[in-house]
């Protein structure tokens, strides 16, 4: 009978290391938006500052970061100055202008006028390729650790199934992301100043050009859809007739 040849033995493979999408990051962690037109540099900048335990965002151009920012909130943006279309200092200018979020320029230049023109733009740091990446976490921890005001006592709100994290501005559905409008954001603020208080309707206005007292309505109802399971019969976010609204929290 012929001998039966020995099983070899099976090779032991490495341990395979899990995605990044795979990987759980807490709900507060820091959320940057890196901008670089250079696929390979943004992938890498972004699976290191996520190995490093930032939520990260990446974008192309200047045209993509925006359409980003209309969906998401950031905690601090690198951006790229050499871009096509609109360059990193152009976008720099225009989000200076509009609101204080940290930005850090990185730029193959070493022009110092690249330098003086976006810190003359009001950007926070300047970064010169190529770097070290572990110089751009401490930068990024610096810039966040002086612009980030103390933890207070009410920095979520709950409503059901729902959390709005104010500082960063996001809101989330259990794990999932819930796409908001930059006005529905500075709504939840404006409530999560008095959570189970009535806000009259004058002071949602906010000097808004589109805050009339029939667009503040128009605009509750849209948030309405957003946080509660049935709009039409409001659990959290309530009109007190005749003043304004009140938002419940649990």
């Amino acid at each position: 009978m012929p001998k039966s040849k020995p099983k070899s033995k099976a090779k032991s493979q490495p341990k395979s290391q899990p995605a990044p999408d795979q990987l759980a990051l807490p709900d507060d962690a820091t959320h940057i938006l890196v901008v670089d037109d250079d696929k390979k540099i943004r992938d890498l900048l972004s699976r290191f500052l996520f190995e490093s335990g930032f939520r990260v965002t990446g974008a192309s151009d200047a045209a993509s970061a925006r359409a980003a920012m209309r969906g998401l909130s950031f905690d601090l943006i690198l951006l790229d100055v050499m871009m096509p279309g609109d360059s990193g200092l152009v976008l720099a200018r225009e989000l200076k202008s509009k609101n204080d979020i940290p930005i850090i320029l990185l730029t193959a230049r070493a022009d110092p006028e690249d330098r003086i023109e976006g810190l003359e733009a009001g950007v926070e740091d300047y970064l010169p390729k190529p770097f070290e990446p572990r110089e751009l976490v401490l930068r990024i921890q610096n810039i966040l650790r002086r612009g980030r005001p103390s933890a207070g006592p009410h920095d979520e709100l709950h409503m059901g199934d729902y959390i709005f994290f104010i500082a960063r501005g996001e809101l989330k559905k259990n794990e999932d992301t819930v796409r908001l409008t930059e006005r529905e954001r500075d709504l939840l603020r404006q409530f999560a100043q008095r959570p189970g208080a009535t806000v009259p309707r004058h002071e949602l206005c906010n000097d808004d050009s589109t805050g009339s007292e029939r667009a503040i309505d128009v605009q509750i109802n849209r948030l309405r859809r957003k946080i509660e399971v049935d709009p039409s019969n409001p659990v959290y976010l309530q009109t007190v007739r005749g003043k304004g609204y009140i938002l419940y929290t649990d």
